[in-house]
């Protein structure tokens, strides 16, 4: 078996809806909504077509596909900028040291300030992989591929890129960052304000959120033993974010405490590492796995592959690959290895 990653088109909607059941919560990026969803595909097929190569408040969400039986088993998204059409609000942690020479003591003080810090930059985000198709290495395809488009199409794109992880939570969806802090503002579950930013977006966040920064010391020991931790289920997926070239930089999401990482957008290792490549062959491919993207906008395809260097005319790769990635002997591929 093997697959390949493409943009996503209004028929995959059912396959992503399946998908989007079986995150648990938390995944605001692919709500188990069918308005939502169906809103989402159309605002992508928007991107892909869209004229001209700045960055905007694009959306592309791609799928992970077996070409041979059209079997849908992961997704993942990209947003070219975030805080355009709503503010993207992220907690800073932050510390104040106050000393005390009449007590000989010295605090420091943890503190969260509500920001936007972030506005203006790419995020990658919105991955989940069908429970069917989580061995093979598969993940580290349908992730990687985000990075070549972005490179295909850096201009589309900003400075700096940030992933959300998923942050702690129990079993019946219930965080207890949120509902230790802004639960108590809202009037709701942290399932309701989760599924209420998916569908409707930010801008309640801004007209309840308190703005004064919050001492972390008021907290409960529940809530302060999360912030900056991801989901268990989330940590594979922070260390290929990690392995990429992104850090925690003390920014965590305002909902759940988990922690947003970032990256300058040049310095992402498969954005950095990977070359344009002739299809110098097809045939043979040999032993070098490498993982092979090709295509502007609608017509990008990525897959894993196997290829073999000929001197300085290119690459040969195996026949599998070119028919996946739609390309001819002459084409240009970009390419680096898995």
């Amino acid at each position: 078996m093997n697959f390949r990653v493409r943009p996503a088109c209004a028929d995959d909607y059912q396959a992503i809806y399946k998908m989007a059941k079986l995150t648990g919560g938390g995944f605001t990026n692919l709500p188990p909504d069918r308005v939502t969803l169906v809103n989402k595909l159309a605002r992508s097929s928007d991107s892909f077509a869209r004229q001209g190569d700045e960055q905007q408040a694009d959306l592309y969400v791609f799928v992970l596909e077996d070409p041979k039986t059209g079997d849908i088993r992961g997704t993942c998204q990209v947003f070219g900028e975030v805080g355009v059409k709503q503010p993207f609000f992220s907690y800073h942690l932050s510390t104040m040291t106050q000393s005390s020479p009449e007590l000989g003591k010295t605090f420091r003080n943890q503190t969260l300030t509500l920001t936007t810090d972030l506005e203006g930059s790419s995020e990658v985000g919105g991955l989940f992989l069908h429970p069917d198709a989580r061995a093979g290495g598969w993940g580290a395809l349908l992730a990687r591929s985000r990075y070549l488009f972005m490179k295909l199409h850096r201009s589309r794109f900003g400075a700096r890129t940030l992933a959300e992880l998923r942050g702690v939570m129990d079993d019946a969806g219930n965080a207890p960052f949120w509902d230790a802090l802004a639960g108590k503002f809202f009037g709701m579950s942290f399932p309701e304000a989760d599924d209420f930013n998916a569908v409707h977006g930010t801008q309640f966040i801004a007209d309840l959120m308190p703005r004064t920064p919050i001492y972390v010391a008021l907290l409960p020991d529940s809530a302060k033993q999360v912030i900056g931790h991801p989901h268990p289920s989330g940590r594979p997926a922070l260390k290929m974010l990690e392995n990429e070239g992104f850090v925690y930089d003390r920014y965590v999401d305002i909902f759940d405490g988990g922690p947003t990482v970032i990256a300058p957008t040049d310095q992402i290792r498969t954005i950095r590492d990977s070359t344009f490549e002739t299809v110098a062959g097809i045939g043979d491919g040999g032993s070098r796995k490498m993982l092979l993207a090709a295509g502007q906008l609608n017509d990008f395809r990525c897959c894993s592959g196997l290829v073999h260097n000929i001197s300085d005319e290119g690459l040969r790769i195996d026949p599998e690959s070119a028919e996946f990635l739609q390309v001819g002997e002459g084409d240009e591929i970009l390419a680096i290895a898995r």
